[in-house]
């Protein structure tokens, strides 16, 4: 018998809850079932959510004039400029010399913690949140601490519990406004709050993630960045979310130091990027586009999403097992499982209604162990049919 090579153990480690569940459903799916897929936040897989004619026509445009090679490492000179005036925007002074455009906001975060943290550091990030915010610090000798969202109320920041968990270790502190999983959208008064809370401790850094900032319901969203005067901080955001292109693979990083103490990192960071040449070429000349050009369209697609995330709370009211508070941005509901004998292993739960009502959401506990149990993920992107027919699904299951 041949000894297999053993793989890395920071390898091993890693879990991406939102894909692993498709394993089975891929299984499902080979026996000629018909999947309902609730488990992506992907808008191009719906229909009604497309993305813009004219960013994919200045992607063609670029492949047509040959402008597909290889890129300037921080991302091209007028992508940059445009995204910079986008921040400033949002009430700070942005420069192109502070945007660097990255493979979604995912490399963002990978070379991020690879050029912040050291064996020993720590990421306080909150609970629940997007995977790769536990997953990749570890590879980096560094751990993830949680800090509670208060499910009571409306997912709210617990900051008697950061308090409780911050001190010299912690190098990054991280904020997802408007939140995924839970939607939950933070206000001025909990920024200024987080700031605030962040000053006490001069190594430590805000990452501000801002995916699906122009998904936020609430209309009381505000930039992280533009609430700090002294308090460094790197706001993520991209092409994926709110310009429905999440394959281009484009985000960036912004950053707000505003007396100069990230120098060193950014230098790191800057020897990071330029060793992994660039992001796509074309793709960055789409996502110009969607900055520069007509955005009349973002109302329609918001709308749609808004009347069937509305749609999705209305089912939820009606169905027995499961509640939901209404989220304030982005497409994702949090579902709590009421039924306590189905709420203390969600992820059993999840592929029980997987293989018996063939309907795929992602395990809460996939986002937090420790405060993302009792629930599920879903998106509500699909048409109000679909999610009709999931929701059907669900309260069969749920009476069976």
């Amino acid at each position: 018998m041949v000894e297999k090579i053993d793989v890395s153990a920071r390898a091993a480690a890693i879990e991406y809850a939102i894909r692993d569940v498709v394993v089975p459903a891929v299984e499902l799916e080979k026996e000629g079932h018909e999947i309902i897929r609730l488990n992506v936040g992907d808008p191009l897989a719906f229909e009604g959510l497309p993305t813009p004619s004219h960013m994919i026509s200045a992607y063609k445009q670029a492949l047509d004039r040959q402008d597909n090679g290889y890129g300037p490492s921080y991302g091209i000179p007028e992508l940059r400029q445009a995204i910079a005036d986008s921040e400033s925007r949002k009430g700070w002074a942005c420069t192109s010399d502070d945007v660097y455009v990255t493979h979604g906001v995912t490399e963002a975060l990978q070379i991020l913690f690879a050029a912040f943290l050291e064996s020993g550091d720590k990421v306080l990030a909150p609970g629940p949140h997007y995977p790769p915010y536990m997953a990749y610090p570890q590879m980096y000798g560094a751990e993830t601490i949680e800090y509670r969202l208060d499910p009571n109320d409306g997912w709210r920041i617990d900051f008697d519990d950061i308090e409780s968990k911050m001190d010299d270790n912690v190098r990054l502190l991280v904020l997802i406004n408007p939140n995924n999983p839970t939607g939950n959208v933070a206000s001025k008064e909990e920024i200024d709050a987080l700031i605030k809370l962040a000053q006490k401790w001069p190594r430590c850094t805000i990452i501000a993630d801002e995916i699906y900032d122009g998904l936020d319901f609430t209309g009381g969203l505000v930039s992280a960045a533009s609430c700090s005067e002294d308090v460094p901080v790197i706001v993520l955001n991209g092409v994926s979310k709110v310009y429905f292109a999440p394959g281009w693979r484009i985000g960036y990083m912004a950053w707000h130091d505003p007396n100069g103490i990230l120098d060193l990192v950014r230098d790191g960071v800057e020897r990071l990027l330029r060793s992994r040449l660039c992001a796509s070429t074309p793709a960055q000349f789409g996502y110009l586009a969607g900055l520069l050009d007509e955005s009349d369209w973002l109302q329609g697609h918001r709308e749609r999403i808004k009347k069937r995330l509305d749609h999705c709370i209305m089912r939820i009211s009606g169905i027995e097992g499961i509640e939901c508070q209404e989220p304030g941005g982005a497409f994702y509901l949090f579902v709590r499982i009421t039924r306590t004998d189905l709420s203390s292993d969600d992820k059993k739960f999840v592929l029980d209604l997987l293989h018996e009502r063939h309907v795929l959401v992602v395990h809460g506990s996939g986002f937090s162990p420790e405060y993302g149990s009792g629930h599920f993920r879903m998106v509500c992107l699909p048409p109000i049919e679909i999610l009709d027919e999931a929701f059907d699904r669900i309260s069969d299951f749920l009476g069976r």
